[in-house]
């Protein structure tokens, strides 16, 4: 599958142009928690094969913009879609059903059940025990570890290895858009680069993918473009590869604190 065009100009607002194939479209989202908005006025949309990437510091909002969009924080206002499917006011499980699915930083396994077991609750909605079961053999072909320890209980996998499985999991119900918040955390760099490959596997496969990554290189070179958000607001877009010769994107994130996002870039 081609890769889709990254956008070729940098921006500075929270109102990007929407693709019009996007698989996923947010529009004017704000979001926060006890009535505090942390998330304020975002716009994005991710295509079909394309991987977005959401930079920025601890606290500019990147990981409660995802749980905005999968229905954790019933205050969100503004309008999110799955292939223009409307995702406003669903439930969580809604949300999945709708077509996106969402792995959180926080390790999700259920311990105790096996790699088997665990996989097939990811299909907890699906009715066909035929069309489980192939699924669950799609995602071990993904992921061909997870099938050498598919008898082996879930908390005694290595920290990638639950990882991977998370992410399988997910596949269970076909998602068309998948986002992932610090897949790599905790990971050792071999197990990390497995990840990342596994991400741009299930960019090839049509899916859209949003990743919210602590290593920025590593994010920056995956992905197809990016946006940076500081306090909740989107600051910078642009392709991937323009926003790892930024300047301003390197002093920031890969190194130094440098300039403001307020300044033009030399």
């Amino acid at each position: 599958m081609d890769r889709p065009r990254p956008c070729s100009r940098t921006k500075r607002s929270s109102r990007p142009i929407l693709a019009e194939n996007a698989l996923l479209k947010a529009e004017a989202v704000s979001a926060g928690y006890g009535g505090r908005m942390i998330v304020e006025d975002v716009s994005l949309s991710v295509a079909p094969g394309e991987v977005l990437c959401l930079l920025g510091h601890n606290g500019a909002g990147k990981s409660t913009l995802l749980r905005a969009f999968f229905g954790l924080l019933p205050g969100r206002t503004g309008h999110v879609a799955v292939a223009d499917r409307s995702l406003d006011g669903l439930t969580p499980r809604g949300v999945l059903l709708t077509g996106l699915a969402y792995v959180p930083q926080e390790r999700s396994v259920f311990p105790k059940l096996t790699v088997r077991e665990n996989l097939r609750m990811g299909g907890y909605a699906l009715d066909d025990a035929a069309l489980l079961a192939r699924r669950v053999e799609q995602a071990l072909d993904v992921f061909p570890r997870l099938r050498e320890r598919i008898g082996q209980l879930a908390g005694t996998l290595s920290g990638g290895e639950q990882r991977m499985l998370e992410v399988a999991r997910t596949l269970l119900l076909d998602p068309r858009v998948v986002m992932l918040d610090e897949p790599s955390i905790g990971l050792a760099p071999r197990l990390a680069e497995q990840v990342f490959s596994t991400i741009r596997d299930l960019a090839a496969q049509g899916r859209g993918i949003l990743l919210v990554e602590q290593s920025v290189k590593r994010a920056l070179a995956v992905s197809d473009r990016a946006v940076v958000m500081e306090m909740g607001r989107i600051v910078l877009e642009d392709s991937a590869a323009a926003l790892a010769s930024d300047d301003r994107v390197a002093k920031l994130y890969m190194g130094a604190a440098g300039k403001a996002f307020d300044q033009p870039p030399r």
